[in-house]
């Protein structure tokens, strides 16, 4: 076993790709957890009244941005460290892509427009934001379940890819009103909670939609689910997430609290939620990047190569850390009213 771990670390044709591998599902699970909760907040809009939109957006303002970057370092990843997979994957999700990079783009524009145009057009662009906010979000659910079925478009295929649109949709919702339970206070808190806790069935549905689909994949994926002793690497996931499940459900019902105690909990246990959830589709589809037709060890560049991207990446990625935790520091503490001098 050591020889063979000596191995591995010797060679780096194999440890490279995985560490890449590796820095591709961060970047993608901070995503979908940070920017999860801003387009969870535009989806909310619709429900709230104009003061209250102006405080919602107001509590993304210094973040949507950075929380976007973790995107474009995933997809960058992909672009030079996995070229074949890039390929593959875009090419069959060429559309959705295309809608979501629309989506980010009306949110974008809307999101500045909004606060600046006049009070007769403000509706105008709430609804653009709403409409962008839904766009991307309904690709990537749509995206995620393609990738799930291996990016083949039957109609069982299509179908299943439908129903975690919208399963995604509903959980950014769910993680968006949590955020809002951390950063408001008073009604907006009060609707908040109501949002979250209709929003969990969403959490719960897509997870258990994406778990029971994942083994039928493949017998491999089967294997590792069903097997012994596979199964005993998984078997912590769904005994933790219910657990997480349990607590989030006493948090919500817990809340609201005269001094703002436990306004974190809802955000905290939905983040380890996301987590769980990717943490079991990575166990399951490794190690294959597109699944069960190339690995990362077949799509990855060749290892000089990798080396000169892990360098630029150890720089580049304390920068983004760094900046990333900044904003969250400086804008810590409840939402104050959206202005822009």
């Amino acid at each position: 076993m050591l020889d063979h771990l000596a191995l591995t670390f010797a060679d780096p044709g194999l440890y490279l790709p995985f560490v890449f591998a590796g820095l591709m599902g961060v970047a993608i699970l901070i995503y979908v957890v940070f920017d999860g909760f801003d387009l969870g907040v535009g989806l909310l809009t619709p429900l709230a009244t104009g003061a209250e939109k102006d405080r919602m957006i107001a509590s993304i303002g210094p973040f949507w941005d950075a929380n976007e970057t973790w995107l474009v370092l995933a997809v960058g990843i992909l672009l030079v460290a996995f070229p074949s997979a890039h390929g593959a994957i875009l090419t069959a999700l060429y559309l959705p892509v295309a809608m979501m990079l629309t989506g980010l783009i009306l949110r974008g524009v809307s999101f500045e427009l909004r606060a600046k145009a006049p009070a007769a057009q403000k509706r105008l662009w709430n609804g653009a934001f709403f409409l962008g906010s839904l766009m991307a979000s309904l690709s990537q659910g749509y995206m995620l379940g393609m990738y799930i079925m291996g990016l083949d478009s039957t109609p069982f295929h299509i179908a299943f890819a439908c129903l975690t649109a919208v399963f995604l949709t509903v959980g950014y919702s769910f993680i968006g009103a949590a955020w809002l339970i951390l950063k408001t206070e008073g009604a907006l808190q009060w609707k908040a909670i109501g949002w979250a806790r209709g929003g969990i069935w969403g959490l719960v549905l897509g997870m258990g939609a994406i778990s029971a689909a994942s083994p039928l994949v493949s017998d491999r994926i089967w294997s590792k689910w069903f097997s012994f002793p596979e199964l005993l690497w998984l078997a912590p996931l769904p005994i933790l997430s219910g657990l997480l499940l349990v607590l989030l459900w006493r948090s919500l019902y817990a809340l609201p609290r005269t001094d703002d105690r436990g306004a974190m909990a809802p955000f905290a246990y939905g983040t380890a939620l996301f987590t769980l959830a990717f943490l079991g589709l990575a166990y399951s589809f490794y190690p294959f990047v597109v699944p069960e037709k190339l690995t990362i060890y077949e799509a990855a560049s060749a290892p000089e190569s990798l080396w000169i991207i892990l360098i630029g990446t150890l720089i580049v990625l304390p920068m983004i850390l760094a900046y990333t935790a900044l904003a969250y520091w400086v804008f810590r503490g409840k939402a104050t009213d959206l202005k822009y001098y």
